[in-house]
């Protein structure tokens, strides 16, 4: 059991039958009433973020994720197969769970799939990822008082917008946070 006065960002703890990862904590003490511990998380098995408050000494029960390197090997239409590399043992998670994750995902990539007790709750991707440019906007000359930006189409369909130099087939780094664009590969 944790103590919730004690959480940080990143930890994993159980409540209420959901598990959630905290984002971010705030501790609001007053002389008038007991400390109020707002930790704003995630659902790791929704996806959706919320606040979820408690009385400062509160305990939680801590949630031990397992984290385990796959290989994505392809979409089957509504699921998508990941193989264990170790084992060769396959897994299929609905494409439905991965919607934002399936931006920066190309067949044979290794990620990491997270469980809680065996059951499979998503994919952990890293910070950034080095995907293809395989369309962009023409540059239009004389469009550089800014820092100007254009469209640009990824390999995995996603669009984003970059800075005027970066061309057809060329490798961006791309945020897997917010889709954004990061810099050359």
């Amino acid at each position: 059991m944790i103590i919730v006065n004690d959480l940080k960002p990143g930890t994993t703890f159980k409540h209420e039958g959901s598990i959630y990862v905290v984002l971010n904590i705030s501790l609001n003490k007053t002389a008038m009433r007991q400390m109020v511990v707002k930790a704003h998380a995630k659902d790791l098995r929704t996806g959706t973020i919320k606040d979820v408050v408690f009385t400062g000494g509160d305990k939680v029960e801590q949630a031990m994720i397992e984290k385990k390197e796959m290989n994505y090997l392809y979409d089957s239409g509504d699921d998508l197969v990941f193989m264990d590399n170790a084992t060769y043992e396959q897994i299929e998670i609905p494409k439905t769970r991965l919607e934002w994750e399936l931006n920066f995902l190309k067949p044979n990539d290794n990620v990491n799939i997270t469980s809680y007790e065996n059951e499979i709750l998503g994919i952990s991707l890293p910070d950034k990822v080095a995907l293809r440019v395989v369309e962009s906007e023409p540059a239009v000359k004389g469009d550089t008082a800014t820092s100007a930006q254009k469209n640009a189409t990824l390999e995995t369909g996603l669009t984003i917008k970059v800075p005027l130099f970066i061309e057809q087939d060329e490798m961006v780094l791309v945020s897997t946070a917010d889709g954004k664009y990061s810099g050359r590969a």
